[in-house]
């Protein structure tokens, strides 16, 4: 893959970046309708690879917050088409990466050393590259390591960045302004933090010592000393990641115990620990030579507040879905439902979440639960599908639900496509 000798770090120029993406995928839509004229048959796909293609292409080249967007939307079998899927996809882990001399660079601004310097060998490619920053293998006194060096300039694009997304988002999904600022805030905080290195091995050094004890599952060990807030040094694992590792068709048993490594760990995390590893991508996990599941990225943790905990996992209780469970009053305290809603609007609102937590709320009520079972999924692509029609949920001048709910959703949702990827059937209830 073609190395990148620079990334666009200025307001003007990233900015001009999405506006030439836009007139590309705009001359792609002529391009499409043209050919239509002579073909009313024609469906979407080249339209869709192409968008594909060239969003992507700018995205690569953006990185940072840009780029983590199209990883985020990789996950969602629901939201794009399946061109946008396998190419967003790419992001995590198999992005172009930056050029030697500017990984040099923050090594001498960072460490005062160049990393030849500081090891006794170093990977001049990176050996993975994703949306924040790139992977090295390193070696020292026989031990190798896996080192972590951040693009240029990502941390301080993300808020412009943001910038430009918000009206985009606010049009697409037709959310007042004050309604959107505080989802945006909160991805922008949490981007924001995945851009400290020094955080997350903190963060990463705490979780993993906490974690120790579950089966199974592998951590690296981190170096404060080769670390700072643009580098992370830890431990190489050697392993494949879980798509590839798919390839080799493991046995339904190998599945299981991996698929139940990944949910005790999500489980112990959000119920003991109160802060989660909040993005269940791929590229974040590595299946080892003694099969083990190896998870190698604390980048993004959210914090789960108590009193969020305490309302939000009252929607998975076994008696949720009771005559006499007083469900209206969770919706309104978890901001489903809000004050200023009509009668009408209550009852819609309160319908739809209802049909919504006894399709998604399903594992929770179960002993073992069969992921594998496409038609589950299936159901749930279609309930989102018909919810992003409805007109009232496009017209609502609401927001629904709370901000913390955002970062608990996401992990919940790429943990069910992980789990429905590997065909797992976990014990949810030990």
């Amino acid at each position: 893959m073609k190395e990148q000798i620079s990334i666009p770090t200025s307001k003007v120029k990233r900015a001009s970046k999405f506006l030439k993406t836009g007139a590309k995928v705009g001359g792609n839509y002529v391009k499409h309708y043209s050919k239509k004229l002579f073909n009313p048959d024609l469906d979407r796909s080249e339209l869709d690879q192409d968008n594909a293609e060239d969003i992507y292409d700018s995205l690569s080249e953006l990185k940072g917050s840009a780029l983590k967007i199209a990883q985020m939307l990789s996950m969602d079998k629901n939201v794009l088409p399946t061109a946008y899927q396998d190419k967003f996809a790419m992001s995590q882990y198999s992005a172009p990466p930056l050029s030697y001399p500017l990984v040099v660079k923050t090594f001498k601004d960072k460490l005062g050393k160049g990393p030849e310097e500081i090891f006794e060998t170093f990977t001049k490619k990176a050996v993975n590259a994703a949306s924040i920053g790139q992977v090295h293998q390193a070696t020292k006194e026989g031990q190798k390591f896996a080192v972590k060096v951040q693009y240029p300039g990502v941390a301080d694009s993300i808020s412009s960045d943001l910038k430009i997304v918000r009206p985009i988002a606010a049009r697409m999904f037709n959310i007042k302004a004050a309604e959107l600022e505080q989802y945006i805030g909160e991805v922008e905080n949490k981007l924001i933090e995945e851009t400290d290195y020094q955080l997350e091995l903190e963060t990463s050094m705490r979780l993993t010592e906490a974690s120790s004890h579950l089966k199974n599952i592998v951590f690296p060990t981190y170096y404060p000393e080769f670390s700072n807030d643009r580098i992370l040094t830890m431990d190489w694992i050697d392993g494949i990641h879980l798509k590839d590792w798919l390839q080799t068709n493991p046995s339904q048993e190998e599945r299981n115990k991996i698929g139940q490594a990944m949910w005790d760990f999500y489980d112990f995390q959000i119920h003991e620990l109160k802060e989660v590893h909040a993005d269940p991508h791929p590229g974040n996990f590595l299946i080892t030579k003694d099969g083990n599941l190896a998870i190698i990225d604390f980048g993004c943790v959210k914090q789960i507040p108590l009193d969020f905990y305490n309302a939000y996992f009252k929607l998975l209780a076994a008696n949720v879905l009771d005559d006499d469970f007083d469900l209206d009053s969770l919706f309104l305290e978890l901001g489903f439902i809000t004050p200023n809603d009509t009668e009408k609007d209550k009852k819609f609102f309160g319908d739809l979440f209802r049909e919504m937590i006894t399709l998604l709320g399903r594992p929770f009520r179960a002993n073992t639960f069969d992921f594998g079972d496409d038609a589950y999924f299936q159901q749930i692509f279609e309930v989102g599908e018909r919810v992003s029609k409805m007109q009232e949920v496009r017209k609502s001048a609401s927001a629904r639900g709370n901000k913390h709910g955002l970062y608990v959703n996401r992990t919940y949702f790429g943990l069910y496509n992980l789990l429905n990827m590997m065909g797992a059937q976990v014990a949810i209830q030990n």
